[in-house]
Formats: C-alpha cells, sequence, structure tokens
C-alpha cells in the first residue's frame, strides 16, 4: 500500500486541456508572441498567455492542423488562350496561277475535344473571306467514331486569281456532323485562318496549325435585310464592290472550219445567293447584239441550289470575223425562281468597245482562229438592258 502510494507521487499529473486552458492562461500585457501555437494554436493572437518556457515532454499536445489554404486555378496544358486545348489541324494549300485555282488538302486533326463525351463524327469545312460565307463554302466527307480524323481530302475554289491571294484569308472550321447521331447543330469544334498572300504560287505549303474559338459579330443594320442572311455573320472584313456578284468561266473560240464563233459557257464561282436559304438556282443567258437573227439568244440548263456551278455547255454564232468584231456580246447570269420573275445575279459584256481583259479577251479570240482561249471575268451588278 506504501509503495504503491510512492509511485504515484512521483507520477506526473495528467491535466485534461479544459483545466490546462483555465489555470495556465492569466492576463498580462499584450506583447507579440511569435511562437504562440506552441500554447494556443487556435488562441486569439492578440491576447497573451503567460510566460512559461513550454514543457519539452507535454502531457497533452493536441494535434495542429493548418487552415487550408485556397489554390490557385489551374491552367489547362497549352498556351494560356486555350487554343491548343481544342487540338490541331494537318492541312496542305497550293496555289495554281496558271489554272486559277487553290486546292487546298485536309490531312488528319489531332486531339480534338467535342462538348460531349466519347467519339465524334466530324468534317472540314472551308470558306474564302471576305466574301458571302455559302458562295465560297466547301466541306469533306465525314469521318466517323474519333478524335483524330484523317480525310485525305481536297477542295478546290475555281477562279482564284492572284488579286485574290493578295486580299483573302482561308478559314478552316473542323465541325460536328449532328445528323448521324441525330444531334442538334453545334458550333465548330475550332476554326483557324490562314491569309492568303503568304502563298508563293505553284508551291505547296504545309501547315500544322492549333484550332481556336469561333468568332461572331453583329452584322451591319444595312444588310440584315438581304435573304439569306442571318443576323449574326463571321467577323470578315467589307467585300470589294464588283466582286459581290461572282465570276463565270468564258471559252471563246473563232472556227475557221464552221466558219463562227463558238461560246463556252464552263462555270461560274462565289455566285450570290439569291433565295431563303443562303442558294440560288443559277442559269446563263447570252446574247450577241446586235444581231437579227434567230439564233441570237441562248441559255443554258438550270443548276440546282448551288453558288458554284458547273455547265460545260457550248453555243455557236455563225457569221464573219469583221462582222462579229463589230458586236458585243452579253453574258448574264440569273436565278431561276418557279411562278415568279428570274432574280438578276450579275453580267459582263465582252466587245471591243470595252476595256481591261474583256477587251482582250474579244480581240484575242477574233484575231487567231482556231484558237480557245479560257479567262475569269467579275460579274458587275448593274442589270443589263436586255430585250426578251
Amino acid at each position: 500500500m506504501a509503495g504503491a502510494a510512492a509511485a504515484s507521487r512521483r507520477r506526473p499529473p495528467r491535466v485534461s486541456m479544459q483545466e490546462h486552458m483555465a489555470i495556465d492562461v492569466s492576463p498580462g500585457p499584450i506583447r507579440p508572441i511569435h511562437l504562440i501555437s506552441d500554447y494556443f494554436p487556435h488562441f486569439n493572437p492578440f491576447a497573451e498567455p503567460a510566460l512559461r518556457t513550454p514543457d519539452p515532454r507535454p502531457a497533452v499536445a493536441p494535434a495542429t492542423h493548418p487552415a487550408p489554404q485556397r489554390q490557385p486555378d489551374l491552367e489547362p496544358e497549352g498556351d494560356s488562350d486555350d487554343s491548343t486545348a481544342l487540338g490541331t489541324l494537318e492541312f496542305t494549300l497550293l496555289f495554281d496561277a496558271d489554272n486559277s485555282t487553290l486546292h487546298c488538302t485536309a490531312h488528319r486533326a489531332k486531339g480534338l475535344k467535342p462538348p460531349a463525351s466519347g467519339s465524334v463524327d466530324t468534317y472540314v469545312k472551308a470558306n474564302l473571306l471576305p466574301g458571302a460565307s455559302k458562295a465560297s463554302q466547301l466541306r469533306t466527307h465525314t469521318v466517323r467514331g474519333t478524335r483524330g480524323p484523317v480525310w485525305e481530302e481536297t477542295l478546290t475554289y475555281y477562279g482564284f486569281t492572284r488579286q485574290d491571294a493578295g486580299r483573302k484569308t482561308l478559314r478552316l472550321c473542323v465541325c460536328e456532323d449532328p445528323r448521324l447521331r441525330r444531334r442538334r447543330r453545334a458550333p465548330p469544334l475550332g476554326e483557324l485562318r490562314v491569309p492568303l498572300r503568304r502563298l508563293v504560287p505553284n508551291r505547296a505549303r504545309s501547315f500544322n496549325v492549333c484550332l481556336e474559338k469561333r468568332r461572331l459579330t453583329k452584322r451591319p443594320k444595312s444588310l440584315d435585310t438581304a435573304r439569306g442572311m442571318s443576323l449574326y455573320e463571321e467577323e470578315v472584313e467589307a467585300e470589294v464592290a464588283g466582286e459581290e456578284r461572282g465570276r463565270i468561266l468564258l471559252s471563246l473560240c473563232y472556227s475557221s472550219q464552221r466558219g463562227g464563233l463558238l461560246v463556252g459557257v464552263l462555270r461560274c464561282a462565289h455566285l450570290a445567293p439569291m433565295d431563303a436559304n443562303g442558294y440560288s438556282d443559277p442559269f446563263v443567258r447570252l446574247f450577241l447584239h446586235p444581231n437579227v437573227g434567230k439564233k441570237s439568244k441562248y441559255k443554258t440548263s438550270v443548276r440546282k441550289k448551288t453558288l458554284n456551278p458547273e455547265f460545260n455547255e457550248e453555243f455557236f454564232y455563225a457569221g464573219p470575223r469583221e462582222e462579229l468584231a463589230q458586236k458585243t456580246l452579253l453574258v448574264s447570269v440569273w436565278d431561276y425562281d418557279l411562278g415568279t420573275a428570274n432574280d438578276f445575279i450579275g453580267g459582263v459584256q465582252l466587245s471591243a468597245r470595252t476595256s481591261g481583259e474583256r477587251q482582250r479577251h474579244w480581240r484575242e479570240c477574233l484575231g487567231r482562229s482556231d484558237r480557245r482561249l479560257e479567262l475569269w471575268h467579275p460579274l458587275d451588278g448593274v442589270p443589263l438592258q436586255l430585250s426578251d
């Protein structure tokens, strides 16, 4: 009994935390304490505890947990503008100056980030800016079920001149095809823009560019009433007057064997949309003035719902070369409307009295026999005076 009492006297008494707080706290002068956590980790730092050396082996040492700090928002992998997070697109551009064509070959995309999880069905859509969106819109086929699609498809713009290369920009969009999975139409997964002035004629150039987010701007009020136009449009510059209507590729050849002029209507490009769906149903009319014969007027067949029609139709005007040189060839492009008057899209006049490329095309054709000359001509927006 005496031994147990002696052992209890040698053992230090156990003090609870509540007793420790009640006993050790004593008021005193307010002075800064550098190691206040050694005494009271959660106590008000402006209250000064009793100054004493802390026990090197405290009986009760409450665990201290530092207050959680707010972590900064982590930047996504890639650039700060989130461009690389949308993926990359590999493509090749070739400006064929001899044939007035621009070839864009879409190879593949990598690291696409669709809004929904899982696979995605994608295609590439191309536009020339500035200009009407659908007038220069081309697209590839759709590749299904992958975030790294491979297209290996070439899109060709006809009637692309050196002047176009100096002032136009090619926009490429990687889009999700909602038709295959019955989804609503969504904005593009990403887009990029390439100023075409960087291209060297007749030399292919390959690109591997990061996709960016789509940019939209409010359409000016003066254009809100145009048919086939939406309220918002892509960010483009103002189109040069005279180029809004499109252009036409004509071939002229004076046939010495047949004794007359062969006029070929090959194709049109970037026509102005005249219908509410953003397209047109174009056809071409020809009129040789003055001409009293019945074969002075011709027209091509109608191409449905397109702004880049291909005709490849040829017409013949009989007459000696000297007589044809004094006449004027009127070429006009129209939008066919069932039950109502046809809409005028644009026209061009070829004669010895015109100027520039139109005059040169006419004179060179009649100056040499049996030689076919092909040339692109921009369409004028002023209606031609043609009698029915």
